[in-house]
This record gives structure tokens, C-alpha cells and sequence, in this order.
């Protein structure tokens, strides 16, 4: 018998490299999430009136799960016995991070702009930090508070339009609160997705999507007495289309990898691209025009995010 070729054994070890590049890009998997969820609050605004927040919140993830399954299947059967060791964990994660997130966003939808949702979220790394303290000990250092103040900053001058006196007339009303409360839930999910058990991504998305979309049941026969059903026509076809591919199955799957990979404080940061590429698409797919507190504010965000997100140095 002949023994292996060391040549194939190097192609096919570069062809995984190469397949694999991508999941271990944390940066790029984070710019993908926060472009697909700016996209997520323009549709969930656009859904208010012809979809009911939970019937939205459930199908997406019931959608998701479906798309997912099959490509975790194995995985979920191999890792059956460590999600069964952590399952209360694992089920926390669901309810906050799926089930009553979502639902809170879209609630909040009915009440308040996308550009609310969108500005509020910027708060998030610092309910992550304060998560990160509370419940793992974990201090935020010196630069990533310096990195994420300098992108809430460009944030804020994308939003206000430069203009600071904005603030002084600036309102807050029951979406806003929803909102508030779903991203202090967010930030529990963010932080404790660092215990979950060692398993692969594809298994924690498919068992989080299935049992958070379950988990949301009870509310959503409730909505269906309460409420009118949405019409199956195609604009909510295409809506329920979008939410379950790309801020459901594909954000949250780059999402909970780039956490494992520099964790949450880093990660965090991040969500202040949300914002941004909101008015990017309002740019490009509204006509909107490009001003200077556009180019400073985009300048702040990205410079802040990588201050914040740098490894911290190795004494």
C-alpha cells in the first residue's frame, strides 16, 4: 500500500482553509449583521398595519428554523448530549434573544420610527458592558469606552443631522420604551452567549430558532383572537421572506460567531453600523442627499468601532 499523497493532503487542507475564511473573520461577520438588521427595522416598519408584531416575530423564526434545519441536522444530533447538560441556558437564550427581542422590536414599530429603533439600539454596547460586569466580572477597558463613545457620538450626528439642539425637542414615546426594553434584553442574550456549551454555531442557531419561535405560541394565538389576521398577498410574503433569510438566519449565525470569536464588549460596538448603513440605504434606494454630517459622523462611527474592537494588548 502506498502511502497518502502529501500533495492532495495540502490541497484539500487548503481547500477547507478556504471554505472556512470567512467564519473566522469576525469584523466581516459583524458589518453583515448590522447592515441585515438596519434592513430588519425599515421592513418591520413598513410591516406595521399588515402584519401583527408577534405573527411577524413568530413566522420569521419559524421560517428561519425550517431554512436552517437541514444544513444543522447532524450537527444538532451530535451535539444533542452538551445541549441537553445547559438546556435551561440555552432556553434563557432563546426567550431573550429570539423570542422576546424580536417581538418587542416589531411591537415597538407600531408606536415609533425605524430611526428611533435605530438610535436607541446604538445604546446596546452599554447595556452589554453593564451586562458583561454584573453577571461574568468582565470590566470594560479604557479604549473600548473611548471606542464606543467616539461611534455613539458619529451616530448621534447622523441622526440629528449635525444639529445638537435637536436634542432639546427630542421626544420619547411607548415604542421608544418597548424598544428600550428589548435592547436591555438583547444585552443579556449578547453577554451570556459566551457560556453556552461548546457547540457548533449551526446547532445553536437551529435549537435557539426552533424554541424561540415556540416559546412565542401562547402570545401569538392570543394576537389571532385579538387581532386581524395579515393577508397573504405578495409584499408580506416578500417581508416574512426577508426577516427569516437575512436578519434571522444569516445575521445571527455571523452574530454568535464573532461573539465566540473577540467576544461581546468588542463585538458590541458594532451595532453603531446599524444607523449608518440605514442612511447609506436611504441614500442610494431613496434619493436622499449626502451632507457633511453624513462623511463626519460615518468617520466617527467607523473610527470608533475600531478603537473598541481591537485586541487588548498582551501585557
Amino acid at each position: 500500500m502506498s502511502a497518502s499523497d502529501p500533495t492532495s493532503n495540502a490541497t484539500s487542507s487548503g481547500n477547507a482553509t478556504s471554505r472556512h475564511w470567512i467564519a473566522n473573520q469576525p469584523y466581516l461577520l459583524l458589518c453583515i449583521t448590522a447592515l441585515t438588521w438596519a434592513g430588519n427595522a425599515i421592513v418591520g416598519r413598513l410591516a406595521v398595519g399588515h402584519i401583527p408584531p408577534v405573527t411577524l416575530s413568530f413566522l420569521r423564526w419559524s421560517l428561519a428554523f425550517v431554512i436552517i434545519l437541514p444544513f444543522a441536522w447532524n450537527h444538532l444530533r451530535r451535539d444533542w448530549g452538551a445541549i441537553r447538560n445547559q438546556i435551561g441556558l440555552i432556553i434563557f437564550l432563546s426567550i431573550t434573544g429570539i423570542g422576546i427581542f424580536n417581538t418587542l422590536q416589531y411591537w415597538a414599530l407600531e408606536y415609533t420610527q425605524a430611526l428611533n429603533t435605530l438610535l436607541l439600539q446604538s445604546a446596546l454596547p452599554l447595556f452589554v458592558a453593564l451586562w458583561s460586569l454584573i453577571l461574568l466580572g468582565i470590566r470594560l477597558t479604557l479604549t473600548q469606552a473611548c471606542g464606543i463613545t467616539l461611534s455613539l457620538l458619529g451616530v448621534l450626528m447622523i441622526l440629528l443631522h449635525g444639529d445638537v439642539s435637536v436634542l432639546t425637542s427630542l421626544t420619547f414615546n411607548k415604542g421608544d420604551l418597548i424598544f428600550m426594553v428589548g435592547v436591555v434584553v438583547f444585552g443579556i442574550y449578547s453577554v451570556l452567549s459566551l457560556k453556552r456549551p461548546r457547540i457548533d454555531g449551526l446547532s445553536f442557531a437551529a435549537f435557539t430558532f426552533g424554541c424561540g419561535a415556540a416559546c412565542q405560541i401562547p402570545f401569538l394565538i392570543r394576537e389571532m383572537i385579538t387581532q386581524p389576521m395579515m393577508d397573504l398577498d405578495a409584499s408580506n410574503l416578500l417581508s416574512l421572506i426577508y426577516v427569516a433569510v437575512f436578519p434571522s438566519t444569516l445575521a445571527y449565525v455571523c452574530f454568535n460567531r464573532a461573539v465566540q470569536l473577540i467576544g461581546a464588549n468588542r463585538a458590541a460596538p458594532f451595532f453603531h453600523l446599524a444607523p449608518v448603513f440605514g442612511t447609506v440605504m436611504s441614500i442610494v434606494f431613496l434619493g436622499e442627499q449626502l451632507h457633511l454630517f453624513h462623511v463626519i459622523g460615518f468617520a466617527l462611527v467607523l473610527t470608533g468601532v475600531f478603537v473598541a474592537s481591537r485586541k487588548p494588548a498582551v501585557a
